[in-house]
């Protein structure tokens, strides 16, 4: 899958779960992803930072 064909996919299932949405429900669903993704990308920084896999 290429780089935009991947953009288009998440483009497409953000809409779907927009659909019939208030503009309330849609922010909050919004900052429930945001959230999942910094909590995601700070698992993974300390992981490599501060746990690194081959320091056992």
């Amino acid at each position: 899958m290429s780089s935009c064909e991947f953009t288009m996919l998440i483009s497409s299932l953000a809409c779907g779960i927009a659909e019939g949405k208030s503009a309330e429900e849609i922010a909050l669903i919004s900052s429930v992803f945001m959230q999942l993704g910094d909590t995601l990308t700070t698992i993974a920084a300390h992981k490599v930072l501060c746990a690194p896999e081959d320091s056992g």
